[in-house]
């Protein structure tokens, strides 16, 4: 025989057990294929095959699907209706019947193409299976390692499915090697022609939201929270937090004794990678003055229905509010969510003007001819003299 089906049905029970697939997913999966194996060996490509299999004997049984007619032209499809009224007294003209056929056997090809069509088919219920049991932790971190890196792409095993990482979604500058441990963000389950694939990231902001939670045991409680957090992964992050209990002191809270609890954050996403936290405020002003930490803001000009505000600082303090290539201005308009336009103090010229002018007694003394010179100091002599 080119197909033992007491094997294959072994073997489909197997996989059944060993993927976690329910059995009757497989034997789904198992009839569609036969039925198409059927049609090509024994019938029609056009013909209409229900197939069933039993699992436990590998007895397989075909059902083609017949037009009951007065007179046979196509045997294929058609079935007279004498024949269709043994099957069934009730049969009429117009009706369809199922005809049944006992398989024993398939041919070399039906058979390798059924192998094919029911591993594939597996493998797609396997994993739409996992991607099930993944959907539930979209939002949060999970541990992963590194299985292959691709120039735009790393390839990543996280288990029970495989994740990949596109480039938009890596931490700039962060190398990796197949076999690295790492933490990533569990951000979506995509479906594509190639099947469900899940997506993770290390660039979000999500991730550094999950990485404080962890630190940070009174998030949970409620006592301080995160409000906002702007970040080019990598090279520097901005995260306001605010405080929900009296007393107490949220950056603190997030930065922990010593700077634990923040350095725990930045071994993790890189030390590169500089993390400002500045207090929330719900008044604009104060909070675009913290967003602009550690530059020393003197006044801020909000246009509120433009979402745009001018500040100003000290000429010495613009570049350290422009930061390198704009990016502390950047990361401080995406947090508070407003325009920033930096301006530096015209102070010198008015300073100026307001100098006091020299009075004559203040001038200094004109210089003394030689001979009024010489005269001095006779005088002086005449009188040391006298």
């Amino acid at each position: 025989m080119d197909f033992d089906m007491k094997q294959l049905a072994l073997a489909l029970r197997t996989i059944a057990e060993e993927k976690s697939l329910p059995e009757e997913a497989v034997k789904e999966v198992v009839e569609q294929a036969l039925a198409a194996a059927y049609r090509r060996d024994y019938g029609d490509r056009e013909q209409e095959v229900r197939v069933t299999m039993n699992l436990n004997t590998g007895d397989v049984d075909a059902y083609v699907e017949k037009e009951i007619v007065e007179n046979v032209e196509n045997p294929a499809f058609e079935i007279s209706l004498k024949d269709a009224q043994v099957m069934r007294k009730n049969a009429k003209l117009g009706e369809t019947q199922e005809v049944h056929a006992k398989v024993e056997t398939f041919g070399r090809v039906a058979a390798q193409t059924a192998k094919q069509v029911i591993l594939q088919r597996l493998r797609e219920a396997e994993r739409e299976r996992v991607m099930a049991e993944f959907e539930d932790k979209i939002g949060t971190v999970v541990n992963a390692s590194v299985t292959r890196v691709e120039p735009n792409i790393v390839r990543l095993d996280l288990g029970k499915a495989q994740g990949i990482m596109p480039r938009s979604e890596q931490i700039q500058g962060e190398r990796y090697y197949p076999g690295q441990r790492l933490k990533v963000f569990l951000k979506d389950v995509e479906r594509d022609f190639r099947g469900p694939q899940l997506v993770v990231s290390r660039g979000n902001k999500e991730f550094i939201d999950w990485l404080f939670r962890s630190e940070v045991p009174e998030m949970d409680s409620g006592a301080v929270e995160i409000k906002g957090i702007a970040r080019e992964a990598g090279v520097r992050s901005k995260i306001a937090v605010a405080s929900n209990v009296p007393g107490v002191d949220p950056v603190g809270t997030f930065v922990g004794g010593h700077g634990t609890r923040v350095n725990a954050v930045m071994s993790e996403v890189g030390e590169q990678e500089k993390i400002d936290i500045i207090v929330w405020g719900e008044e604009p002003t104060a909070y675009i003055t913290n967003a602009l930490s550690p530059t020393s803001v003197s006044k801020v000009i909000i246009d509120e229905a433009k979402k745009k505000a001018v500040v100003k600082v000290p000429e010495d303090q613009l570049s350290i509010a422009i930061g390198k290539s704009g990016q502390n201005v950047r990361l401080a308009s995406k947090l508070t969510g407003y325009e920033l336009d930096i301006e530096a103090e015209k102070v010198g010229g008015a300073a100026s003007a307001e100098q006091p002018t020299p009075t004559p007694a203040a001038q200094k003394p004109k210089l003394k001819k030689k001979t009024e010179l010489e005269n001095d100091l006779l005088s002086a002599i005449e009188q040391h003299g006298e």
